[in-house]
């Protein structure tokens, strides 16, 4: 925290200042008193009556007299009525204070709430209330991410270590190729959660993503090429429906691995002989790539937990060997790297929509 010399608050800086504000308005008035007497004449004044007329130095020494005690008077309610004024005026800005040590002390849960009309100070405050708010859901995610990806790593490496405990206690009755074609799949299965928690680290940074015109279209045909024999292996019927076509700004790795995490969450997460409908269109800002697959039902509030990492269509993965649980977490963040979107939603009969936005 930097360290500052100490110095006047906010407060006694509006108090001095409304009450050099009124003295100064009061010295203007002083001035023009002394402007107007001039137009008084010199000498003694007489009147028809006989009675005494003050002449200009008996008006003058009248004048200097009261207003020296109006000034001074002035002086006085300028600092009280500016300390009070200041004080109303600054009172939101203590509560935010209070509310941002809260914060700063640990406590995300503490909101500023300021009532009133808009003013600054309450757009203010309700800026200040809408980022403690993401702040909370980012660090309640990030908890959740820790957490799950700590059980995630774990459960490959105890696998691997009871597989070597088991060896180790009995090596006669080990089947070597047997152990070895284990070590193999439970490795691979660590490499890829490894490699998919770098991919999302890796996109949630985002603004440091080097950026290109990159041919979704093409993209995507290269990607179903790819993903062809795995749903052919799985019975799955994958197709592109419209002409591939848009281009986008974007860095190409990423988008390439959003998009294949789209078309192969289709097609692992779909039924016996399913389908796979791939359209590729443009409107005025975005190239859209949807991706429709059949499936098994899901409900709308499953459906809007599936950009949460570690989350699948029948809920919170457990070592299944499908994947890691990171595609459509991975296609989320990327979108949002690119200040695109990703939109999901439950296709009547089973299965999902899922819509990726990227930028033109």
């Amino acid at each position: 925290m930097r360290e500052r010399a100490p110095g006047l608050s906010v407060r006694v800086k509006l108090t001095l200042s409304y009450a050099a504000f009124v003295v100064l308005v009061g010295a203007a008035v002083f001035a023009l008193g002394f402007l107007v007497l001039r137009f008084v004449p010199e000498g003694n004044l007489s009147s028809d009556s006989g009675a005494f007329t003050p002449a200009r130095r008996d008006l003058m020494e009248a004048f200097v007299r009261y207003a020296w005690l109006t000034v001074a008077g002035l002086a006085v309610v300028g600092l009280a009525g500016g300390w009070m004024v200041a004080g109303v005026m600054l009172r939101p800005l203590t509560r935010i204070t209070e509310v941002a040590r809260a914060v700063r002390d640990g406590d995300l849960s503490r909101r500023v709430d300021l009532a009133g009309r808009r003013d600054e100070l309450t757009d203010l405050a309700d800026t200040l209330d809408a980022m403690l708010a993401r702040v909370g859901e980012t660090m309640d995610e990030q908890q959740r991410f820790a957490a799950n990806a700590s059980h995630e790593l774990r459960t490959p490496l105890a696998t691997m270590r009871t597989l070597l405990e088991v060896a180790r206690a009995d090596p006669n009755a080990v089947d070597v190729a047997l152990l070895v074609h284990r070590l193999e799949v439970t490795n691979e299965r660590a490499i890829r959660l490894t490699e998919a928690l770098l991919a999302l680290a890796r996109a949630s940074r985002g603004g440091g993503l080097p950026r290109e015109a990159v041919d979704i279209g093409g993209l995507v045909a290269s990607v179903v090429a790819e993903v062809r024999p795995d749903a052919e292996a799985a019975g799955v019927d994958l197709a592109i429906t419209t002409p591939a076509v848009g281009i986008a700004v974007c860095d190409a790795m990423l988008a390439r691995q959003a998009v294949g995490n789209l078309v192969r969450n289709a097609v692992v997460h779909n039924v016996a002989h399913g389908w796979v409908r791939i359209a590729v269109t443009e409107d005025v800002d975005a190239v859209i790539v949807d991706v429709a697959n059949t499936g098994p039902l899901l409900s709308r509030e499953l459906v809007a937990t599936l950009p949460e990492p570690f989350v699948r269509g029948a809920g919170r993965t457990r070592g299944s060997a499908d994947g890691a649980g990171l595609g459509l977490a991975l296609v989320a963040s990327i979108a949002r790297a690119h200040r695109g979107r990703l939109e999901l939603w439950p296709r009547e009969g089973g299965g999902l929509y899922a819509r990726l936005r990227l930028p033109r």
